[in-house]
């Protein structure tokens, strides 16, 4: 009898099981998930930025570097014949804290220069003759193909922040950072450029601003003393969209007027912040330039 009650019980919980998951609607693939996800979010189960990181831990799982890496044309490199007066130059406009070292071309990507190991070369007294062979850090090479998920295991494991991505044929085809990869998690991760959520403007000195894109053009006009039409586009950042013909990549620059504009961040889709340099009336228009790294 004893055993008969056992084998009853347990078809009865399978069985309310069975009908729980169907009554709930339990998700059987990652878009009902996310629907669930977000209904939940809705009922306020979840705030919106767990809701956000949850998507972006899901979409990471099936993303591939090609996805996201800095292609080879923007990467900001460094010679490695370069002087020392040569490299400086390069990092203090580009801002960035690693750099690739090539040799006769991209595709010979020699080693990893750190902007940190070039401080003791400004050490008072030190009379060292300056060799960027000499302070290099191993380059990591992955491929394209390689999943998200499984690169921001390696770089966490190897404590690396940068890799070189190759194609098939063993040529680089672009960089990627473990910052790029925590982006698509987190959202945009906070830098020296970035402003407080209130504001549209941040200003660094009498000639160089931080913008964000959606800053408004009336507002735009009204900080800088400019006359940019407002009938057209309502935003600076479609402003400059417009003016590129296209939406550019991170890096890319753009003269209109007395204004240097620099995309810092950008996606496939829009402009989100902008570099804003005063110019000179001697200076020459500018063409849009590439440049750029995470």
């Amino acid at each position: 009898m004893n055993e008969g009650r056992s084998t009853n019980g347990t078809a009865q919980r399978s069985w309310l099981e069975r009908l729980s998951h169907v009554l709930l609607g339990e998700p059987k693939d990652r878009e009902q998930l996310i629907e669930l996800l977000r209904d939940a979010q809705q009922r306020q189960l979840l705030d919106s930025d767990a809701l956000a990181m949850i998507e972006g831990v899901l979409q990471v799982s099936e993303m591939q570097v090609r996805d996201i890496m800095v292609p080879r044309a923007q990467m900001v490199v460094v010679d490695r014949d370069a002087a020392l007066q040569e490299i400086l130059p390069v990092i203090t406009e580009s801002e960035h804290s690693r750099f690739p070292v090539i040799g006769d071309s991209r595709d010979e990507v020699i080693g990893i220069l750190l902007a940190k190991d070039l401080l003791g070369y400004f050490v008072t007294g030190r009379h060292t003759v300056f060799n960027v062979r000499d302070i290099l850090r191993p380059a990591v090479f992955i491929p394209e193909s390689k999943r998200l998920n499984v690169l921001l295991k390696e770089f966490r494991a190897s404590r690396n922040h940068m890799a070189i991505v190759v194609d098939e044929y063993g040529g680089v085809s672009g960089l990627v950072t473990i910052e790029d990869v925590l982006e698509q998690i987190v959202g945009e991760i906070a830098d020296e450029h970035d402003i407080d959520e209130d504001a549209y403007i941040k200003k660094h000195s009498d000639f160089n601003y931080t913008v964000k894109a959606l800053t408004p053009i009336d507002e735009f006009n009204s900080y800088f003393g400019s006359d940019f039409s407002d009938e057209e586009f309502d935003t600076i950042g479609g402003l400059v969209v417009h003016d590129f013909g296209k939406v550019p990549r991170r890096g890319e620059a753009l003269a209109i007027g007395r204004f240097r504009f620099k995309v810092l961040h950008a996606d496939n889709r829009r402009i989100h912040l902008l570099q804003v340099t005063m110019r000179t009336q001697e200076d020459e228009i500018e063409q849009p330039t590439l440049s750029g790294e995470s």
